[in-house]
């Protein structure tokens, strides 16, 4: 009798405890998303609904590649709109984007049921806190330098978590978040973080391994001087835990100061262009372990691998291994993305915008390929490229190619509500001669007038002049259909 009162009991034990332990993995967390059409947070939503999690979401308008990919994973929302009737107290957590408004109806309510609240990094940190966090910043290179990591750490079978601001080949998403994963590496954005937290992404992180590239003024909407600008690297360096380590480009001068304030607190590693050879427009890298021939070019590419290595020795990887694994690097999406070539011609797509960026992306090809006419157009598309006052920033930044175009439609100044500026302003601005264009039909009809023989084409935006099909387009322009 006492044997089967005492299997009873155990039997209801194990009922008991099986609920609660299924509850401490989270396996029944409910994580909603207000404005889940996002590029980072319709990630971010795959990536907890492929952990385990309950995921929901909302938003008023939802544009490709989000909507397909949120349709595959059977989270796009029923109905566009704001729903506060579906915010309950069921809900674990709010994570919010930076399309919503502060007065969202969905927002008020969570406020008004005193529930829990995040933006998109502070949920990365809250996933992340007990996981040794590598936070790659800067003003350019980071998304570049962050897949370089990723792309070696995945070569080693070394397990992490990760965010990172663009497709990368062999990832399926641009976010991943695991219970086992000791290490997690994010691309540190210094942009806000969400309608109500104004404070800089990159600040949530914390870094155990934090890596700036460089900092040249940009967001000109958000931080309004330069020096302001460089505060939140400061602060951002303020914040690397004890113990921590600190890697910089110390051919920046602004960062060689910022690193002198921590000097002795962390340990500091300062890191510079590695010596390297173009032959036959082939870039090889030169190290103490050999000489290895590379799948990308520039030197910012090249500074952006000496960093990944710092990186990677730091999480154990050996400079042997990381230069054989670092070769193989194919580049992200939209960084001198090659969208055609022939045995003499080109086609590059990139994602630069700001003057640092285009100056380095436009040297970069030219020096990979020396003998070949450069052909550069951009487009001028963000808030701080738009803006009149800051448009003397590039001045020179396209010098590097033989024919250089600039493109800003005047609908667009006129949606971001700023003052117009004229195409003779725009020409002035960036100097060397430039040609500008108020139409994205003329400007494409000029280029197809070219003969792309023994010449290249880097076509640089962060739009996509205002609805062309880019890549289509340079595919046709080589004949590659």
């Amino acid at each position: 009798m006492i044997l089967f009162w005492l299997i009873l009991v155990n039997a209801a034990l194990f009922c008991i405890i099986l609920p609660i332990q299924k509850f401490q993995k989270n396996v029944d967390m409910h994580i909603h998303f207000i404005a889940i059409g996002g590029s980072a947070m319709h990630n971010l939503a795959i990536a907890l609904k492929q952990k385990g999690e309950f995921v929901s979401g909302s938003d008023d308008e939802i544009f490709e590649p989000s909507r397909s990919r949120l349709i595959g994973h059977g989270l796009l929302p029923e109905q566009y709109g704001w729903y506060p009737e579906k915010i309950s107290k069921d809900i674990d957590a709010v994570i919010l984007g930076m399309h919503a408004r502060p007065d969202n109806p969905e927002l008020l309510k969570a406020r008004e049921l005193g529930l829990k609240i995040y933006s998109y990094p502070e949920y990365l940190y809250e996933q992340t806190k007990l996981k040794k966090r590598v936070v790659i910043g800067g003003s350019h290179g980071k998304t570049t330098l962050t897949s370089m990591v990723m792309h070696v750490l995945k070569a080693c079978e070394v397990d992490f978590d990760y965010m990172v601001g663009a497709n990368i080949e062999g990832f399926d998403t641009m976010v991943r978040l695991s219970d086992d994963a000791e290490i997690a590496v994010f691309e540190g954005d210094e942009y806000l973080s969400s309608p109500i937290d104004p404070r800089p992404k990159f600040h949530h992180y914390r870094p155990d391994i934090a890596l700036l590239t460089g900092i040249a003024w940009d967001h000109i909407n958000v931080f309004p001087s330069f020096e302001n600008y460089v505060e939140q690297f400061e602060r951002f360096v303020s914040l690397i835990q004890p113990k921590g380590t600190l890697i910089y480009f110390e051919e920046d001068e602004n960062l060689k100061k910022i690193a002198d304030t921590v000097m002795g607190k962390v340990l500091v590693l300062p890191y510079r262009t590695p010596a390297f050879r173009v032959i036959d427009n082939q870039s090889y890298l030169k190290s103490d372990v050999g000489e290895f021939k590379l799948e990308v070019f520039g030197r910012h590419n090249l500074q952006n691998i000496e960093g990944a290595r710092l990186v990677c020795r730091e999480l154990g990887i050996p400079d042997a291994l990381f230069y054989t694994k670092i070769s193989s690097f194919k580049g992200s999406s939209r960084r001198l993305e090659k969208i055609a070539e022939t045995s003499d011609a080109v086609v590059f797509y990139d994602f630069a915008h700001s003057p640092s960026k285009l100056k380095a992306t436009t040297e970069a090809v030219k020096a990979q390929y020396p003998g070949r006419e450069l052909v550069a157009v951009m487009e001028l598309h963000t808030f701080s490229s738009l803006k009149k006052e800051f448009l003397p920033q590039y001045h020179l930044s396209m010098q590097a190619a033989d024919k250089a175009f600039v493109y800003f439609n005047p609908q667009t100044i006129e949606h971001k509500r700023l003052e117009p500026i004229t195409e003779a302003q725009v020409e002035k601005a960036f100097g060397g001669g430039v040609t500008v264009f108020t139409n994205a039909d003329g400007l494409f009809e000029e280029l197809s007038k070219f003969k792309w023989s023994n010449a290249n084409l880097l076509i640089m935006t962060s739009g996509n002049f205002s609805g062309k099909d880019v890549k289509t387009f340079g595919q046709n322009l080589l004949g590659k259909k």
